[in-house]
């Protein structure tokens, strides 16, 4: 018999590097850039984020180390797709292979080792109320910090200046060059800012979720992320209830192994990311809705004409 509480709450908690992940590069798209490497750097961010806490034993720390290195792996990007207009596609894609690489190399000597226990913020009394202590008040900072996200994301690129010329630089760039908006350095900032985002996913995986570095441990999470961008068009709402949707299906199929359900255990790894792509599929079938919802200068290189 499977728990309803115990699923919501592990839902919630395998959601959130996804979520975390998927927020950056929402950003990062709404600036008008196209970075496939999110795989990468939130293979960066575990690999650091597991070593800094194996090292120092501070979450905080490992958290920080998380997201700084995968922001100094998007400079990589970001040098080579604004400075040297390469091209975003096939930079990305040399982005997710160095990243799985270097954390491959980084990791040797680190698996199995321990770390210590992210601290609950709330007290435990208030974790134990019945149905709302386990499914609201038990979970580490970071996974209300990434809900938060969610919503401060959501205001900023509405309803301040600041989303205002980020959203004018991803839907055309020569106008916001032409209005005297620095077009290579916003988008910059947002490269740096979607691959920390990304970092503290892959921190929040190996030192929360897991709770040990496991070579290739991302295990594709970094690509749901990239799809739940699009299903969501570009909205930071969406992008939450497509997290939830991962992270319930992957929850289950945990659950259903433990019962000794009669199906391949194959298929039932495989389910998570199945189904997510079917109904990411399904909604984003209607191609107009999709393309009008797109930043108009997605994946484009700026090039200043003066």
């Amino acid at each position: 018999m499977i728990d309803p509480v115990t699923l919501i709450v592990a839902l919630i908690t395998i959601s959130t590097p996804v979520l975390l992940a998927a927020l950056g590069e929402l950003v990062v798209e709404k600036a008008g850039v196209l970075n496939l490497g999110v795989e990468g750097m939130m293979i960066t961010g575990a690999v650091c984020g597991f070593i800094t806490a194996h090292e120092t034993g501070s979450p905080t720390l490992a958290f920080l180390a998380g997201g700084t290195g995968a922001a100094l792996l998007s400079m990589i990007f970001a040098a080579l797709t604004q400075f040297l207009m390469s091209n975003q596609v096939a930079t990305g894609l040399a982005l997710t292979l160095f990243g799985l690489g270097l954390s491959a190399l980084l990791g040797v000597g680190y698996e199995g080792t321990p770390i210590p226990e992210v601290a609950k913020p709330l007290p435990a009394a208030l974790r134990e109320i019945p149905m709302i202590g386990p499914i609201l008040l038990s979970h580490d900072l970071v996974t209300y910090l990434a809900i938060a996200a969610v919503f401060v994301i959501a205001y900023v690129l509405r309803h301040t200046r600041t989303g205002l010329i980020l959203r004018a630089v991803g839907e055309s760039h020569d106008a916001a060059h032409a209005l005297g908006y620095k077009v290579v350095r916003i988008r910059c900032a947002a490269i740096v800012f979607g691959g920390a985002m990304a970092g503290l996913g892959g921190a929040f995986l190996s030192v929360v979720y897991v709770e040990n570095w496991v070579q290739g441990m991302t295990a594709g999470a970094g690509w749901i992320a990239l799809a739940l961008v699009v299903f969501a068009a570009w909205k930071s709402g969406r992008v939450l209830f497509g997290a939830w949707l991962f992270g319930g299906i992957a929850a289950l199929q945990l659950r259903l192994q433990a019962q000794e359900v009669p199906v391949p255990v194959a298929l039932l790894d495989a389910s998570p990311y199945l189904v997510t792509i079917a109904v990411l599929v399904i909604m984003s079938s209607d191609r107009a809705r999709t393309s009008l919802n797109a930043p108009g200068d997605l994946g484009r290189t700026f090039h200043a004409s003066g």
